[in-house]
This record gives structure tokens, sequence and C-alpha cells, in this order.
């Protein structure tokens, strides 16, 4: 072999090993192209399912909200809700949701393909997952806002229409693509070039417009908005498990961000940011808001302040810089707030206030991306006005599609089927009425409401060492028990006192006069207010001359009763001696004086008719005045000095002595029962009302006389409840003692 014969033979296995190594290297560089394909298409594939159970977590944070601001009775029942709706949500999408939103585009209007989803492409399968929690997302905001007052079979069907119909329908507008080639858009809104980046409108939104809806048809709680000034708004039950849910809420959130970017790249951390950012800057600004409205830190501004910060940021959180995101969550906080005021006057009873924070929220944040989106970021060559423009467009007709969509089905199942529940129903709270399901709070209610019914003090409370209410009852059952030995030793007492005021009640009786006075021209009525009267009048027979008197005890009851049976004591005494009446109640003021409990006085009138000559001695000391009526005209004899016991006196003159000749008249003594009794304008009818009363009811009969007259009286003194329900013959119906006598034929 010559040399040039082997030069030629080098010179081809150089090029032959040159060859092999570029075609090793392209080997080796092609499988660390398809290794590293790979690798970032499972890390985006874990990212996504890491942010779908971000996204399942919410659904916690919202069982927890929910739960809080509303009522005790009623929360077994908004959590039931929020587990329901999760099951029915996924479901729903999985069997034909999915369909609509992500099959085959009809007119760009909805989708036609993957009917109950099935398919061995991981990366539909993780698709799906992650789409199927912003469902029930959508689906769960309804439940928070009806609370309280829907039936739960209601809130299933309203449920199924909103994740298999409403929503899927509005995402295919605006989220619907090719899976071959994501940059083609199928849908209207989509191919119009409106940007939603997580769901601002597509989710939340959509959620508030199917909420306003069915918060119209079926109104406010009962005694929710009331015309009282004093008018509270309804508490809800647990304010920390609120302030919980929205914490749950903000931690998921980065789930539901994040997880709409599709992929784990260099978007995330600023996507991140601007969503604590928001949310942080919407809860400052809305708190701020209900410190100067509500004059203090409102707990319902700072757990829904965060969120609308949240929901605002949704639709730009890849498209702003922080800088942006600040003042996308402020606003977002402050309209969130205005919107709560502005819903309490328009009374529109959102539990929950779902409608500032995702309806509110939803919309601005769609705004939000054509005000402060990065054009460039986005690869927008549109100017602001025009993507504006498309933003303002899409968001009306999300908003009108779910708004009239909803209403019209929903107020037509409501003339079927009523999606409320009845008026007792919800009194009694809906953990009860739908589910059968009681609490120890309820429990403990029940007890009482009955107890206050039936007045059983024999009932006690159910105690649990472990709970509030359980505690409660523990303490109410130990207080019941004293109270029930107090009660005993108490009826004891009663029964000995009661005892004791029928000998009193006796005592009375036969001090006041029980002899037949047909024959004499006199005649006297008392009708106590209470068992024992303080009110009493007498009168002394001494041969021709009647000793009368008419005497108002100060005060009521057993003492007013004993110094009563002083002060009769005394004018026996003295009428016996023949005293003069102004002589009597020198006498009587000055024994009473000295043996009156302090402060207890005694107003009176004593009086002397002599038959043969027809003259009448009066005196009066502090009392009503005397009335002397000779046909319809009548002369007042008023007092002359102060009650008796009030101060010792020494002349007998300091009580005037008054003289006339009755006539063929009338002389009337009376205590203040009479005089103090009201009119139909309220008013009392006073010594001229009296008067009026007597000549209504004046009749040849004395007794006939006295005995209509009091009765009218004793009718217009009853007591409201006695009145109304008819009740005549009891003790103590009367506001006071009513005593009048007559002397005259």
């Amino acid at each position: 072999m010559t040399v040039a014969e082997l030069q030629i033979l080098v010179d081809k296995l150089q090029s032959k090993i040159s060859q092999l190594e570029l075609t090793s290297k392209g080997a080796i560089k092609a499988t660390e192209f398809r290794l590293e394909a790979v690798l970032q298409a499972n890390l985006d594939t874990f990212w996504l399912l890491v942010c779908a159970i971000l996204v399942f977590l919410m659904q916690a944070g919202f069982m927890c909200l929910e739960s809080g601001l509303s009522r005790n009775k009623n929360n077994i029942n908004v959590a039931l809700k929020n587990i329901t709706d999760f099951g029915i949500a996924v479901v729903t999408f999985w069997a034909f949701g999915f369909a609509l939103m992500y099959g085959t585009s009809v007119m760009g209007l909805f989708g036609n393909k993957f009917y109950f989803f099935t398919t061995k492409v991981a990366g539909y399968q993780t698709y799906f997952v992650f789409q199927a929690m912003f469902v029930a997302t959508a689906a769960t905001i309804i439940s928070g806002a009806v609370a309280e007052r829907l039936r739960f079979f209601s809130y299933v069907v309203i449920t199924f229409v909103t994740s298999g119909i409403i929503y899927p329908i509005v995402g295919h507008w605006a989220w619907a693509f090719d899976f071959s080639n994501p940059e083609v858009k199928f849908g209207w809104l989509g191919k119009m070039g409106y940007l939603d980046f997580a769901g601002a409108s597509v989710v939340h939104s959509v959620g508030g417009w199917v909420a306003l809806a069915v918060l119209l048809i079926i109104g406010s709680r009962t005694g929710r908005f009331r015309k009282d000034k004093d008018k509270k708004l309804f508490q809800g039950s647990n304010t920390p498990m609120a302030a919980l849910g929205a914490l749950i809420l903000w931690f998921g959130w980065f789930g539901f961000n994040g997880g709409a970017n599709g992929a784990m790249d260099l978007k995330i951390p600023l996507i991140l940011i601007n969503t604590f950012l928001s949310a942080s800057f919407g809860l400052i600004f809305s708190s701020v808001m209900g410190v100067i409205v509500m004059k203090k830190p409102e707990p319902l501004f700072m757990i829904t302040g965060p969120l609308a910060g949240l929901v605002s940021i949704t639709a730009s959180c890849a498209y702003v810089n922080p800088s942006e995101a600040i003042y996308i969550g402020a606003i977002g906080g402050i309209l969130s707030g205005s919107t709560i005021i502005l819903l309490e006057k328009l009374k529109i009873d959102d539990v929950v206030s779902a409608i500032p924070v995702h309806l509110v929220g939803g919309i601005w944040g769609t705004l939000s991306v054509a005000i402060f989106g990065d054009f460039e970021m986005m690869g927008l060559d549109k100017t602001r006005l025009e993507q504006l423009t498309i933003q303002i467009i899409g968001t009306f007709s999300i908003g009108g599609f779910c708004f009239i969509a909803a209403f019209i089905i929903f107020k037509s199942i409501n003339y079927i089927f009523p999606l409320r529940v009845g008026k007792i129903q919800e009194e009694l709270g809906l953990n009860i009425s739908e589910h059968n399901a009681s609490t120890d709070t309820h429990e403990l209610l029940e007890v009482l409401t009955n107890q206050a019914k039936t007045e059983d003090y024999s009932l006690r409370a159910p105690q649990d060492p472990f709970t509030d209410s359980g505690i409660i009852g523990t303490q109410y059952n130990f207080l019941m028990d004293k109270l029930e030995q107090s009660e005993k030793q108490k009826n004891k007492w009663k029964d000995r006192v009661s005892s004791e005021i029928k000998l009193a009640m006796n005592v009375q009786k036969r001090l006041m006069p029980n002899r037949d006075l047909s024959n004499y021209p006199i005649y006297g009525l008392n009708i106590p207010a209470r068992e024992i009267s303080g009110d009493f009048y007498d009168f002394y027979l001494h041969d021709d001359l009647v000793y009368f008197t008419l005497s108002d005890v100060s005060g009521k009851g057993v003492n007013a009763g004993m110094v009563m049976a002083k002060a009769i004591t005394l004018f026996k005494i003295f009428s016996r001696l023949k005293f003069k009446p102004n002589e009597i109640l020198l006498e009587m003021n000055n024994d009473l004086n000295e043996t009156n409990p302090p402060g207890t006085f005694v107003t009176s009138i004593v009086g002397c008719y002599n038959i043969k000559t027809d003259i009448v001695e009066i005196a009066n000391a502090g009392h009503q005045p005397a009335l002397f009526r000779k046909g319809n005209d009548f002369i007042e004899y008023p007092s002359s000095s102060t009650p008796l016991a009030v101060v010792k006196h020494k002349d007998e003159n300091v009580y005037k002595l008054d003289s006339f000749k009755l006539d063929g008249g009338r002389i009337y003594c009376f205590t203040d029962g009479f005089s103090e009794c009201l009119d139909e304008n309220k008013n009392e009818i006073g010594i001229d009302g009296v008067k009026k009363l007597l000549l209504n009811h004046q009749n040849s009969s004395l007794q006939k006389e006295l005995e209509n007259s009091t009765e009218e009286i004793r009718v217009k003194s009853l007591k409201k409840d006695y009145k109304e329900t008819g009740i005549k013959d009891n003790n103590d119906i009367l506001d006071d003692d009513l005593t009048i006598i007559g002397i005259g034929h």
C-alpha cells in the first residue's frame, strides 16, 4: 500500500470518526432536551395538582367563613351545604359541565365534547382536576349569600344549574382553547381578546350574579330589616371562626391564582406577590372604611376586606407589577365596604357579603386588567381604551347572561316549588327544620323556652363541661336548685303570710260598719285594691246624732290596715264622748302622731249629722273636699289643715268646723281613687269629674246612687290586662282603693 493510499484511508477514518462524534453529541443533546421537557411537564403537572389541592382547601375556608357569620341555629345547615355543593358541582362538571366548557365549540357559545369526561392523557386529567375546583368555588359563593332561609334541596338545584350550565357556558366564552395549540381560542370573548387570568369574572362574578338573582327572589331573613330605631344587625355565631375562614381562603388563593398559570415557571413569584399585596391593602382600606362608618374596627369589614382584595387581583395577577397590585387591592377593599353599606340601604340581605366581595370585586378586577395591566407582559398590540372596551363588553355580557338566566330559571322553579323555608322553620332554625340536627345551644334554649311557657321549674338544662352552652347549663341548674329551695322556703312564708292576711282581712271587715243602717239616711261603700285596704269609713250612732268619717291611710297593705284599725278605734272612742268633729280630728292626730310608723299619715273627714235639726257639722284634715249637693249645685268643703299624724297640735281650732243644714240635699265624701280616675283622654277626671258622675247617677235611693257611681269608676280604673280579659271579681285589679259615703234622704 502506497503512502498516498494510506493517507486516503486515514482521511476516510478521520471523517468517519468526526461523523460519529457529531452524531453522538446530537444524540446526547436531544436526550438532554427530551429529559428537560419531561421534567418540566412533570413539574407543571405537580404544580397544578398542588394548586388544585390548595383551591380545594378554600372550600373549608368558605365553610368556616359562612358558618361563623351565620347564626348558631343555622350553622350546621351552612356547613352541610358547603360539603354537598362540592360533590354535586364536581359530578355535574364531570358529566357535562366540562364538555360545555372545553368541548368542540359551537359558534363560540358552548362546547360539545368530553361528556362524562375520561381520558388517558395526563395533561387533560390534571386540567380537569384543577377546573373542577374552580367550578366548586363558583357554586359555593352562593351558599353564604342566601344562608339561613333557603331550603336544602333548593340549594342543591341552584348548585346543579350553576355548575352544570351557567358557569361552563361563561367559561367557554372566555377560556375555551385548542388543547393541541393553547394559543387558539374557541369562545367568542376569548377570540375578541378578553382577558381574565384566574377568573375574577368567570368564577367570582358568576357566583355573585347568581347569588344576587336568588336573593331578590327569596327576600331577606325575617326581622332582618326592622323599622324600629333600635334595630341591630343579626349577629353571627362565631366571628373568630369567620376570621379563620378568611385566612384559609387567603392561603388557598395562592393556589387559585398560581395554578391559573398552568405551569411552574418564573411568572409564579410575581403572581403570588401580587396576590398577597392586593389582599393586604384590601384589608387595610376596608378596615379604615369600617372605622369611619361604624366608629370602630368593624369585624365584617375586616374579614371581607382581604377577600375583596384577592378577588380584585385575580384577573390581572400575572399582568401587573406589585405597585399596581396595591392600587387594585385598595380600591377593591373600598368598593367592597361601600357595597356593604349600599346593600344595607337597599335592604338586600347578603349574610356573608358575597356580592360586595365576589360580584363587585370581580367586576372591578376584570376592568383593572385594561387600566393597570402591562401590555407587553400580556402580548397585546391594542390601545388601553380598546382593551378596556373589550373588558367592559365581557363583564356586562357575563353579568347579563348569569343574572337573567338565574332569575328566570329560579323564579320559575319558585312558583312550582318554593325555594324558601316557611316562617316557622326559619324561626326554629334550619339545623332542626332541615336536618333534625340539634346543638347544645339549641337544647339549652329549648329548656329555657319550655320553662318559660310551662313555669315548670323542675326542668334542667343539659350539662357538658366541654362546651360553653354545657357550662352555662351546669351553672343554670345550680341556680335553679337554689331557686327551688328558696321557692319552697318562700312558699312556707307565703302560706303563713297568707293566713295572717286573711285574719287581718276578717279583722278589717269587722271594723267596717256591719250594722243595719237602713233606717238611717246614710250609706257607705268600699272596694279595696289589695286584700287589705288603706281606705276606711265608719258610722257611729248616738241617739239622734250620726257621727261619720272617711279616711285614707298613706301606703297600702298590712301597714296601712294596722294604722286604719287604730284610727277607727280612736274615731269610735271620741264619737262616743260626743266630741265635735274638729275635736275628734285633734285627738286622733295627736295619738297617731305618737304611734304611727315614720312617714305614715292619714287624710280624714269627720262629721256629725243631727237627724232632728238636719244640721251637719264637718271638719277636713288634708282630704279630698266633701261635696254638698242640693239639686244640681255643689258646695265644696275642702281641707283646712295638714293630714293626721304629720305634726302634733294643741289647738282644736286648727281644724276648721263647717256647719250647714241638709234641707233635702246630700253630702258626699270619697277617697282619691274617684278623683284620680282617668278619662278617655288619659286625664284625671278631678273633683269636677266626680260632680258630673254623681249628677249622672243621681237617684231617689242614696244606695243606688253610690253603687252606680262606684261601678262606673271601678270599670274605668281596671288595669289594662283585666279590661281585655273581662275579669271583674279579682281583688288585685284596681290601681287604688275606692271608698265613698253619703248622707241625706
